[in-house]
């Protein structure tokens, strides 16, 4: 509910909020999002968080390679996304293959 709210607050007004959530692209992930508030409202929270999270990731995916590009440029948490094991999971994330030349 509060995601919901701040991108409406940030994205501005409830018609550009409607129209962000309910892109064809988006819908799978829109209706995950709030079929999982509504399962936790119905009492299994940790299944609706679940469903909750699947949705978010499906709907912010085109936001991740950003965000990552971002981070990697911090000093210390970039260093951190350099390491081996983390890496790969960072490069997924970003949409880059190990064997871009």
């Amino acid at each position: 509910i509060y995601l919901s709210s701040g991108i409406n607050a940030e994205y501005g007004g409830l018609e550009r909020t409607f129209r962000f959530f309910f892109q064809r692209q988006k819908l799978k992930g829109t209706v995950a999002f709030f079929g999982g508030i509504l399962v936790v409202l119905l009492g299994f929270p940790f299944t609706g968080m679940c469903i909750e999270s699947y949705g978010f990731f499906i709907i912010f995916s085109g936001f991740f390679p950003v965000a990552v590009n971002f981070i990697r440029r911090i000093p210390v948490i970039g260093n951190l996304l350099n390491l081996p094991g983390i890496s790969h999971v960072a490069a997924k994330l970003e949409g880059q293959s190990r064997y871009n030349v």
